[in-house]
């Protein structure tokens, strides 16, 4: 009867007359009391797949949820349904909040949202042990996932709910690749599989277009005139970018406003409140906006930047068109994009094999961006559904001009492997237009065959090539190698002339010299760059100090630049003093070559100085006199502050050496003779 009675309640309570295609096998897994994972589109119709079970059975169903916005409009909604909910979130006041203990208390409540964090309080257990918790629901479900592009660490605790309540879980998200869906099932299930429902992905109303930054402001105010007086949400990389792109959408006469995560609270909400109830309202926005918003008539989606993901533009074009109606969306990509990303991912404390795999994400969407082919089609295949070409996509509506760029490749993956694989592309494209730099010419590179041999092509043309080569997973840039590009197996067969391959040439013709963001360093040393910053970014967190105090910028500039070797090189840097050498000189000369040098202390003391080469030559000539010059007396040494003292003293005779602590007559007579040669020699 549970699931007759489920068909009851979702007209009288929702007012459906039918399930949308994939919510009815949920709704009757959710309600036997299943584990359940289930993976929908936006727009799909998640939130009823565990509303109306709630509904269905005993006791009180938690749902944990991310976003005090998404938790209050469902509240909502389900109130104007008749439905009794409530929240417990940072936003509540007094009387809100003891409004819900109340419903509680008499029984009343049928669903009770709360964010994970609040999972941290003690009481929170004994709470939902008190109110007869039956099932817990979790939305957006993709942010217990350290691989996913929101991971929220209090995600963890709900795994350690389930088991401990002993209630059964239902899992929703609207993106999760096959690496994320495992994590989920490891985090929230203890790896025992729930029953996995994953419903298409594609959302054929909204139509798909992508275009490389040419005036990018431009782009989007044109983009927005063409849609006047419709629901839109721009989305920008940088808070102030939303602030100054709202502000031209409203001098072109738009009502736009921006949002991001920098603002007070109360100003966000007076956005989303104005959002949700104005029509034509443009928000420019960070990622910050747009989670659980349940607008249904937004029009249109642009993307200022290039978003981190596939998986993140999906979920943020799925913000569109949730009516079913027709909705349209524009991503913008360039060359500065891609390198704050990169950089992002660089700088972050992720471990290798995450940075890998984000960087390989990233390639993933290059490829979306610059596909030949079906853009859908594309995005999809990603997901692992299979589908014919659209024919509503802008690829579809005009196909690109592709050409064989079998030869071009070829040559390039011919650089990488003779550099072995140790650099990024700026560098393998001056080896290939024949650009003899001090760093190929300091390297013999322009001795290589490859040398010159792409001069048919620009500098630009070549990094639009190297581009399409990321997109095509051709090659990925190597966390561990400062970013250097490092050939995957699907590049071999094009290698060894056993396959050919296709790119745009419209985005290589496209592709002149434009004026780019200055940055900090040479092309070849940002990827350092960003490791230092990482490294930093990690002893300040620890010390609980701001990074700069463990080093300015211009320190690690001037790092990434001389790429120290040494203790001694690393101390000639400008701002590393002596305590900072010894606190941090090691850390930072294993992200540079990814090994520390091994010295005695007393030696570290001298890194940078004079004395530091001295004392190297007093422990080499010391070692080979330990037994006597014919190697079979008694074993002598000196210690290591002896020899920095006698670095440091320089002294010019034997009674001058034997003032130095630690020299005794026996030493004087093994050592002397040979310490003052070195001496001598200054």
């Amino acid at each position: 009867m549970p699931a007759a009675n489920a068909q009851a309640l979702l007209g009288s309570v929702f007012g459906f007359g039918s399930y949308r295609p994939g919510q009815e096998d949920i709704v009757h897994a959710v309600l036997a009391g299943r584990n359940t994972l289930a993976i929908m589109p936006t727009g799909g119709g998640k939130s009823l797949c565990f509303q109306l079970p709630a509904l269905c059975r005993d006791g009180v169903t938690v749902v944990i949820s991310p976003l005090i916005a998404l938790m209050r409009d469902q509240v909502r909604a389900l109130r104007e349904a008749g439905v009794e909910a409530g929240a417990l979130t940072s936003g509540n006041t007094d009387e809100q909040t003891e409004e819900v203990f109340a419903a509680l208390d008499e029984g009343r409540l049928k669903l009770l949202y709360m964010a994970p964090e609040r999972l941290a309080s003690g009481g929170t257990l004994s709470l939902l042990r008190r109110i007869n918790t039956r099932l817990i629901a979790v939305d957006e479900a993709h942010c217990v996932s350290q691989w996913g592009h929101d991971f929220r660490p209090d995600y963890l605790r709900i795994g350690e709910l389930r088991r401990t309540l002993g209630v059964p879980l239902a899992a929703f998200t609207a993106t999760a690749d096959e690496e994320t869906r495992a994590e989920i099932v490891t985090r929230l299930f203890d790896g025992t599989a729930p029953e996995i429902f994953l419903r298409g992905f594609d959302r054929p109303n909204i139509h798909l277009a992508f275009a490389p930054k040419d005036q990018p402001r431009r782009q989007i105010l044109d983009f927005a005139d063409a849609r006047r007086g419709q629901s839109g949400i721009v989305y920008c990389a940088t808070r102030a970018k939303t602030e100054t792109l709202a502000q031209a959408l409203s001098a072109a006469g738009h009502t736009a406003c921006h949002y991001h995560g920098g603002m007070e609270a109360e100003s966000r909400r007076i956005v989303e409140a104005r959002f949700q109830r104005e029509d034509g309202l443009i928000v420019v926005a960070t990622i910050a906006f747009g989670m659980g918003i349940d607008k249904p008539d937004i029009r249109w989606v642009a993307h200022a930047d290039l978003p981190k993901s596939i998986e993140g533009y999906y979920q943020e074009i799925g913000r569109a068109g949730r009516d079913g109606a027709a909705a349209e969306t524009l991503t913008l990509f360039g060359a500065d994009d891609i390198r704050l990303r990169r950089a992002q991912i660089d700088e972050g404390l992720a471990p290798p094999d995450r940075k890998a795999a984000d960087h390989a994400r990233l390639n993933a969407l290059l490829g979306l961006a610059e596909a030949t082919g079906c853009r859908r089609q594309r995005l999809l295949g990603y997901f692992g559904e299979v589908t014919e070409p659209c024919g509503t996509c802008d690829l579809c509506d005009t196909p690109p001009d592709v050409f064989d760029a079998t030869d071009a490749v070829r040559k390039a993956l011919s650089a990488a492997l003779r550099t072995g694989e140790s650099f990024g592309a700026g560098h393998l494209i001056d080896i290939l237009t024949g650009n003899a730099t001090e760093k190929v010419t300091q390297r013999g590179h322009d001795a290589l065959p490859t040398f010159g041999v792409g001069r048919d092509l620009t500098r630009p043309q070549w990094q639009a090539v190297f581009r399409q080569m990321m997109g095509h997973d051709l090659i990925r840039p190597d966390a561990e190698r400062h970013g250097a590009l490092v050939m995957t197996e699907a590049a071999r067969p094009i290698l060894r002339g056993e396959a050919r391959i296709t790119l745009r040439r419209d985005l290589i013709r496209k592709a002149v010299a434009r004026p780019q963001v200055k940055s900090l360093v040479a092309e070849e040393d940002a990827p350092l760059l960003s490791a230092l910053k990482a490294k930093r970014r990690a002893l300040a967190e620890a010390a609980r100090v701001p990074a700069y105090v463990i080093f300015p910028d211009r320190t690690l500039i001037e790092m990434a630049e001389t790429r120290p070797m040494t203790l001694d090189a690393m101390a000639r840097v400008s701002g590393v003093g002596a305590k900072k050498l010894e606190s941090y000189g090691r850390a930072f000369l294993e992200v540079i070559g990814g090994t520390i040098e091994v010295q005695h202390p007393a030696r570290r003391k001298l890194a940078g100085r004079d004395a530091g080469p001295v004392f190297d030559r007093l422990a080499e000539a010391q070692l080979a006199l330990v037994r006597g010059p014919d190697g079979q007396g008694r074993y002598l040494s000196c210690t290591g502050p002896t020899l920095r003292k006698i670095a440091e003293m320089r002294p010019r005779c034997r009674a001058d050496l034997a003032r130095v602590s630690g020299m005794g007559d026996q030493k004087l007579d093994r050592f002397a003779e040979a310490f003052l040669a070195i001496l001598s020699e200054g």
